[in-house]
């Protein structure tokens, strides 16, 4: 009777996990992707698509944002491994950072060191993956008479800053350093303001504000913490928006500074009141721009999620991560290892910054060994670098791989294409699986996962929106 009530129970759990997918395998477009490896490395497509960059018009109250390879060409990546190879570094990087930051929070020591990393307003996103950098531009506009400048969009951080004239130690960036001395809407922040206060850690000199920013990865910037406008395009503008003159910046290229989109009160976000924010990333080395849009609802068949919040770190998104699938079949994966645990460690983050997901061991084993399980008729390659499960499609134009999905609490499913878990890592056919193992219990749910999809930050509702094609 037990033999035939567990028989049941394992039949009726099976049905119901293949009924979350639409189906076992996702189709690789093998020949688009190499295509396009060979063309972000081309000097003329770069050209062109910086000519298109300069003459879009934003929608209302928005951004628009790229990868950074449409802004801007590292000339010291001459083939695409060696760009993949960057990447991985920096990816590295990056999260050394969140973890530094996370377990900073956690242990309540070396406050000092607070890593803060951007709207019904929108701005063009723009990808990073030229220089190796995983992060994505948005066109601001600051001062008044306006001047536009390239910024990283973080959800990872909480202050806006951008390299400033006087600049005593700056790193190179496409545009001209920001001058406020002819902005008028450009003022310095007393000691005695609210926004001052509010920083950690806060210095003071001549009674003016000075901010420090130090990131896990030895990236920083220092200087005055003041007001400025910032506009949207032709659209609008918000005065009087709390960000840092930086004098004195490391780590960054290309970038003008970071827009910082986290969830703490000196956050963009959080300064002008928004509701909600969203975001669609297009991938590393596409043409295309998107929009990074405040205060717009959702719209669509679109998979929402609980977002969660730690209360030892604000600036973090969590949402409610409970398994993980693999073509129709649901990994061995104790949704505790997705949750915070009791002194704030654990969860899963969603950021912006970071580009391959990144998964405690456990969790990840288990994705790669049912992956290779199911993708029998992929052929094995040797591992590049950290990412240790690739295959060769040389001779393909397309092929049929296992389908990866995430689960939610509440039963959501969010199935992911193709692309966003097989990428190349050469312009040769080689394709590798875009995860990676953690020592640590965080999961971070990176921006390659999130390509081609709009993902909606509603901070009223407490919920992360995911609409899969609205780029």
């Amino acid at each position: 009777m037990v033999s035939l009530l567990f028989f049941l129970f394992l039949s009726t759990f099976t049905r119901s996990i293949s009924t979350t997918t639409a189906a076992a395998t996702t189709t690789l477009d093998v020949a688009s992707s190499t295509k396009k490896t060979l063309d972000v490395l081309n000097p003329a497509l770069l050209q062109r698509q910086q000519v298109k960059t300069q003459n879009e018009t934003t929608s209302s109250l928005s951004f628009i944002i790229r990868p950074r390879s449409s802004i801007h060409r590292d000339q010291h990546h001459h083939d695409y491994e060696s760009l993949t190879l960057a990447r991985l570094a920096r990816d590295s990087h990056r999260v050394t950072s969140l973890l530094a930051k996370l377990n900073f929070a956690i242990s309540g020591t070396n406050k000092s060191n607070s890593v803060y990393k951007v709207e019904d307003l929108t701005t063009p996103v723009t990808s990073g993956f030229s220089q190796g950098i995983g992060e994505y531009f948005a066109r601001v506009g600051l001062g008044t008479p306006v001047q536009t400048y390239h910024l990283v969009i973080d959800t990872g951080s909480d202050i806006t800053w951008l390299q400033c004239e006087q600049c005593f130690n700056c790193y190179q960036q496409t545009e001209p350093i920001y001058d406020p001395s002819g902005s008028s809407s450009y003022n310095v922040l007393p000691c005695t303001s609210q926004q001052c206060e509010s920083l950690h850690p806060r210095n003071c000199l001549s009674n003016q504000c000075l901010y420090q920013v130090l990131y896990g990865d030895g990236s920083s910037t220092t200087g005055n913490f003041v007001t400025e406008t910032i506009s949207f395009g032709n659209s609008g503008s918000v005065p009087s928006v709390a960000i840092g003159c930086g004098h004195d910046n490391k780590g960054l290229a290309a970038a003008a500074g970071l827009l910082g989109l986290g969830g703490g009160q000196l956050s963009f976000p959080s300064q002008i009141k928004a509701t909600s924010f969203s975001y669609c990333l297009v991938d590393f080395d596409s043409s295309r721009a998107s929009t990074l849009e405040f205060n717009s609802a959702p719209a669509g068949n679109y998979v929402t999620v609980p977002l969660i919040r730690n209360p030892r770190i604000t600036t973090f998104y969590y949402v409610g991560l409970t398994g993980i699938l693999v073509g129709d079949q649901s990994l061995p994966i104790p949704p505790s290892i997705f949750a915070i645990d009791e002194s704030g460690g654990g969860g899963a983050i969603v950021d912006s910054g970071t580009t391959f997901t990144h998964l405690p061991s456990q969790a990840y084993n288990a994705l790669r060994d049912a992956f290779t399980q199911q993708a029998i008729n992929l052929k094995p390659t040797v591992s590049s670098s950290e990412l240790d499960t690739c295959f060769v499609f040389s001779s393909l134009t397309n092929t049929e791989v296992p389908v990866v999905a995430f689960t939610f609490a509440g039963g959501k499913t969010l199935s992911l294409k193709a692309g966003n878990f097989l990428i190349p890592v050469d312009s040769h056919g080689k394709f590798c699986l875009a995860f990676q193992p953690t020592m640590d219990s965080v999961t971070i749910i990176g921006n390659i996962q999130q390509q081609g999809t709009r993902v909606t930050y509603e901070m009223s509702k407490l919920v992360v929106s995911f609409l899969p094609d609205s780029c």
